[in-house]
């Protein structure tokens, strides 16, 4: 599965240009491991560095930056990979 398609990269505002919502900023991608609890949020994103700044949920929750090719390089139990939420509806970080 890819990651980022393009038709999902461009809704993604650039990295910074939401500063001032903080919970009120808009998770437009979620992507998931399907064998822990782990979730990732992403709110903007930088083409150039590939790098997307949201809400991690993992052993804690927390707002940061997390990288594509980070994602991309995950491996768990079996050779699963990291998933996108082909079902997310985007929302307010204060919602999920």
């Amino acid at each position: 599965m890819e990651l980022l398609p393009e038709e999902i990269q461009a809704k993604l505002p650039p990295l910074y240009s939401q500063e001032e919502k903080g919970m009120d900023a808009v998770a437009k991608v979620k992507f998931f491991t399907p064998w822990s609890d782990w979730n990732w949020w992403a709110t903007e994103y930088d083409p150039a560095t590939k790098v997307f700044f949201g809400l991690v949920e993992g052993f804690e929750r927390e707002l940061g930056y997390f990288s594509l090719e980070e994602l991309e390089s995950v491996r768990g139990p079996g050779g699963l990979t990291i998933e996108r939420d082909l079902y997310w509806t985007p929302m307010p970080l204060k919602e999920v």
